[in-house]
């Protein structure tokens, strides 16, 4: 079922998005259809709104945590790393909001700028302020800019303070921007960007808003889930996100008590770097139980803990 929805989708949504015919965004039920395994809250433009506090404890995941998570249940293409950072030593996450540019093609620019104007976006400016419009709180705009570099800059610092008046978050752009310094100067603004130049976009055009683009290795939808460090960047889908995190939360609980006894000289390397017998079993549920700082909730850990293989 899920698959003929999906088919439905990219028949009906796909040639739309090559040829411009129709519209810069996906309608809501467009992006309700791309995104159907997502049962919660949703933004009026249709994407997943996963909640606040989920987001808050996906900064405490690792890289490795969130990746191996992701490859375990079948999606090998979400992590794309070799980034420079505006501020390396923190962590951003937040909802995708994605945009997709290409090399200026006159034709195809004029129209989208008359759909655009059809569709009431602003007109004054260049068309890369028409993704910043459309932020919400919480929102990471991600761009592929093709890793264009030289006048492939997206944003500068007016921009950028733009983006965080609206989102209070930053970007990740599979391409440039221009003013770094001015950038790095916005409290609490970050980037993710695989270049900057002094130059001004030139030679661009912004194609489509809140489709699905290619962030170098990695496929990203609208609504998905971000986590960025300055180990890379990983696209969460937004109805894999809640499992995903108290997977990793459990596996930082695991890990903690482990190098605790390893320490202790209570268990072995061996006893500890494979399944667990039922008396190690047992003292990581008394530990567990005695904790007071535990990232989930009680109930949350009791009920993942009924279904653990250990």
């Amino acid at each position: 079922m899920k698959k003929a929805i999906l088919l439905c989708f990219l028949v009906t949504l796909l040639p739309g998005l090559f040829s411009m015919a129709q519209q810069i965004s996906p309608s809501p039920d467009q992006i309700q259809k791309l995104t159907a395994q997502w049962d919660g809250e949703r933004f009026p433009d249709g994407r997943p709104k996963v909640p606040e506090a989920l987001l808050q404890r996906l900064e405490k995941v690792s890289m490795e945590e969130a990746w191996g998570y992701l490859r375990n249940k079948g999606y090998h293409n979400q992590y794309e790393n070799e980034w420079i950072m505006i501020h390396d030593n923190r962590v951003m996450t937040g909802r995708a909001l994605t945009a997709q540019y290409m090399p200026l093609r006159q034709d195809v620019n004029d129209l989208v700028k008359d759909i655009g104007k059809q569709e009431g976006r602003v007109q004054a400016g260049g068309t890369n302020s028409w993704p910043i419009d459309a932020l919400q709180e919480g929102d990471i705009y991600v761009a592929d800019g093709y890793g264009k570099i030289v006048d492939g800059t997206l944003i500068g610092d007016n921009l950028g303070n733009a983006i965080y008046a609206k989102s209070k978050k930053g970007v990740i752009f599979y391409g440039s921007v221009r003013d770094m310094a001015g950038l790095s100067a916005i409290e609490g603004f970050n980037g993710w960007v695989k270049g900057h130049d002094p130059s001004y976009i030139q030679q661009m055009m912004l194609t489509t808003i809140n489709y699905p683009v290619r962030i170098g290795r990695a496929i990203v939808l609208p609504g998905d889930a971000v986590l960025a460090n300055k180990y890379g960047v990983i696209f969460i889908p937004s109805f894999l996100l809640a499992d995903l995190v108290i997977n990793a939360e459990f596996i930082m609980l695991r890990d903690q008590f482990g190098i605790q006894r390893l320490k202790e000289g209570k268990y072995s390397a061996g006893e500890i770097d494979t399944k667990w017998n039922e008396t190690i079993v047992k003292d990581f549920l008394d530990w567990v139980n005695k904790k007071t700082d535990l990232p989930m909730s009680r109930e949350e850990l009791n009920l993942f803990l009924k279904d653990r293989n250990w």
